[in-house]
C-alpha cells in the first residue's frame, strides 16, 4: 500500500511533505508524469493522493494527455474517501476534477504574500498551531474561482480568494506552496526568472526577502505537513494494522 504522488514537473516535487509523509511511515509511490510515467489504473493498493505543481493549467489537456487522467483519478479516490492533498497545480485539478471552476487571474501571484484563514467559526483541526495570517509562497497565475460542490474555503489571499479549501473530511487543496526547501525555492526562481519578471516582479527581490521570511515559513509548513500526515493520512492506512504485522514499521526498533 502507497500514497500516489502526481509530479507534474522536474523542479516540483513534494519535497518536505513527501519526507514527512515518510518520517511517519507512509510508502509513495511516485508517477513523474513529466517523464512519462502512467497513472495507475485502478485504486489497489492505493492509500491515498498527493498532487504537486507544475507550469501547466487545467485547461491544457490537448498538450498533456495525463490532466485529465489525473482527474478522473483523484475523483475516484475522493469518491473511495481516500485521502487527497494538493498543492497549486494539484489543488486546481482537485476543483477541476470535482465540479470547480478554474480560471486565469489579472495578475500572477509570485513571491512571499500573507495567506489568511477564513474563519467564520472554528479553524480547521489541519492548522491547529499555525498562526492566523503568515507569509506563504506562491506561483501561480490561475486561480480556483469557485469551489466544487460541498467545499469549504479554509485561507485566503488579497489576489486569491480560495487560497486553501477542502471537499468532504480528507481532500484538502493548497494554492500556496507551504512544502519548499530553500533550494526548492532558489531553483524555481532560476528556472522561471523569464515568466517571473515578465510578470513584473523582481527575482532579487522575492530572493532577499526570504532572508527575513524563510525560516519561520518552513517551520509552521513542516507543522502542516506534520498535521497532514498525522490527521488526513492516518494510522489505518500508514499501519495496516487489520491484516496482521505492518511491512513499513519493525516494533522490534522502538
Amino acid at each position: 500500500m502507497a500514497i500516489v504522488v502526481f509530479e507534474h514537473h522536474a523542479m516540483e516535487t513534494s519535497a518536505r511533505l513527501g519526507q514527512v509523509l515518510r518520517d511517519h511511515g507512509h510508502q509513495l509511490n511516485v508517477i513523474r508524469l513529466y517523464a512519462g510515467d502512467p497513472i495507475p489504473v485502478d485504486l489497489n493498493d492505493v492509500d491515498g493522493v498527493v498532487s504537486m505543481g507544475g507550469p501547466m493549467n487545467v485547461d491544457q489537456a490537448d498538450d498533456h494527455g495525463w490532466i485529465n487522467q489525473e482527474a478522473q483519478f483523484i475523483k475516484s479516490a475522493h469518491e473511495a474517501a481516500l485521502p487527497i492533498v494538493g498543492v497549486c497545480l494539484g489543488a486546481q485539478l482537485i476543483a477541476h476534477a470535482l465540479g470547480g471552476k478554474v480560471q486565469a487571474m489579472d495578475a500572477p501571484e509570485i513571491g512571499w504574500h500573507p495567506v489568511g484563514q477564513f474563519r467564520p467559526g472554528f479553524p480547521d483541526t489541519i492548522f491547529g498551531g499555525i498562526p492566523w495570517t503568515t507569509d506563504q509562497f506562491h506561483t501561480h497565475g490561475q486561480q480556483v474561482t469557485e469551489l466544487p460542490p460541498g467545499g469549504v474555503l479554509m485561507a485566503s489571499s488579497d489576489c486569491c480568494k480560495n487560497q486553501a479549501f477542502r471537499v468532504g473530511l480528507t481532500t484538502y487543496a493548497f494554492q500556496f506552496h507551504f512544502e519548499w526547501t530553500r533550494n526548492d525555492i532558489e531553483g524555481i526562481l532560476d528556472q522561471f526568472a523569464n515568466w517571473i519578471k515578465e510578470s513584473g516582479r523582481d527575482v532579487d527581490v522575492i530572493r532577499s526577502e526570504a532572508e527575513t521570511k524563510y525560516d519561520l515559513y518552513r517551520h509552521l509548513g513542516d507543522r502542516l505537513c506534520e498535521s497532514l500526515a498525522s490527521w488526513v493520512f492516518c494510522i489505518e492506512h500508514r499501519l495496516n494494522h487489520t491484516r496482521g504485522p505492518a511491512a513499513n514499521f519493525d516494533a522490534s526498533q522502538s
